[in-house]
């Protein structure tokens, strides 16, 4: 033999040295924070938050979880801890469903959380993938299973971002790096946790969100080439079956924690949308929402809100992007109701909310264009 090793084992310890080396690197830097708190270097966050938030959720300090979809992803936690006096952790997750969403939430609770602000809406609840097999969340990386951490560990774009950071801490590569990262193929990017997923403080508001915009959505997702889409996945029973065992099965669960539920402020036009272009998904949202609004109300550890039939702000279309994502501006009055405790649903008549949208929803009439009077009630 020419040496201890071959060419191909050569090759192979290599492999392997490196491999662990990627491994040591991401542990020693832990990007995510899933071991320990940064202190070594300063620490950066990612957008991707079904992933940041099993970092944020053991690195964090909080009291209370502020959950939802992309309607709830703007808000930043100073607004939420300045409106509701609490130490929030955002967990909102663009797109997300009712088993993502209630899974997060045990595992914050689970760390402390013993208040739960949570966005609620009927679409969250549509069948998806259960959680132990959700192929956009991993639910071993939260709960810290050996196949977690090895996922984890052995990740080469991890590997990639711990890296980055270890060179963004070196002093004359520090400021650089950080005005660089946004446009380089890093995912954790972001300097402050109130950042993540958040609007720029600067965003022209009027630019972004405005009734123009808003009635271009509203063709699209009415023109006949699409308007079945507004259907797709609504079936009441599976529905009923996902609100029962995710959102009221962890509510049960945890009756000393205190969750305030709202449904969100859409614009008028999502409902007229179903209304003209889609009649039986109009009545699955309305049955499905009539028994999340009984069922909840009902519960000794709720307070439920509902925001979607407050005409100067649902019928005012510069307050949208689209039918249902809002602007800023209703973002902080979202807060200021949960605050002073406005529009709590009374559970003595708990469809009375929904009662006075189905009758707006029905004599809602969008005027021709150049018209006066243009999305507006006559």
């Amino acid at each position: 033999m020419r040496g201890a090793f071959t060419h191909p084992g050569r090759l192979l310890f290599a492999s392997i040295a490196c491999v662990l080396g990627a491994a040591a690197l991401t542990y020693v830097i832990d990007p995510l924070q899933l071991f320990r708190p940064s202190r070594l270097i300063a620490p950066f966050y990612s957008d991707d938050t079904r992933v940041q938030n099993a970092g944020l959720i053991r690195s964090q300090s909080f009291d209370a979880a502020f959950m939802g979809t992309s309607l709830a992803i703007h808000f930043r936690q100073s607004d939420i801890d300045h409106a509701l006096g609490v130490h929030s952790l955002k967990l909102a997750m663009t797109g997300s469903n009712s088993r993502q969403q209630g899974f997060v939430l045990e595992q914050a609770i689970d760390r402390g959380a013993k208040r739960v602000i949570w966005q609620m809406d009927d679409f969250i609840f549509v069948d998806a993938a259960d959680i132990e097999t959700d192929p956009y969340l991993s639910a071993d990386l939260y709960r810290g299973t050996a196949k977690g951490i090895a996922s984890y560990l052995f990740s080469a774009a991890m590997a990639k971002e711990s890296l980055f950071a270890l060179l963004r801490s070196v002093p004359p590569l520090r400021q650089p790096l950080t005005r660089a990262a946004p446009f380089l193929p890093i995912k954790f990017a972001l300097e402050d946790v109130d950042d993540i997923y958040a609007l720029p403080r600067d965003v022209d508001v009027a630019r972004a969100y405005n009734a123009k915009r808003t009635l271009a959505a509203f063709a699209y997702i009415t023109d006949p080439v699409r308007s079945r889409f507004l259907g797709e996945g609504y079936r009441y029973d599976a529905m009923v079956r996902h609100f029962e065992h995710d959102a009221v099965g962890l509510i049960a669960r945890h009756p000393d924690v205190t969750f305030d539920i709202y449904f969100p402020p859409y614009s008028i036009l999502q409902f007229v949308a179903m209304r003209d272009a889609s009649p039986a998904t109009l009545k699955i949202v309305t049955d499905i929402t009539a028994v999340m609004a009984q069922r909840l109300t009902q519960l000794p550890n709720v307070r439920l809100y509902d925001f979607r039939a407050i005409k100067d702000v649902t019928h005012d279309l510069d307050n949208y992007g689209d039918v249902i994502h809002h602007s800023p501006i209703v973002d902080a009055k979202v807060l200021s109701w949960l605050a002073h405790g406005e529009y709590r649903v009374d559970p003595k008549a708990p469809l009375a909310s929904l009662d006075e949208l189905k009758a707006q929803v029905e004599a809602y009439r969008l005027k021709q264009p150049g018209r006066p009077g243009e999305g507006r009630d006559p």
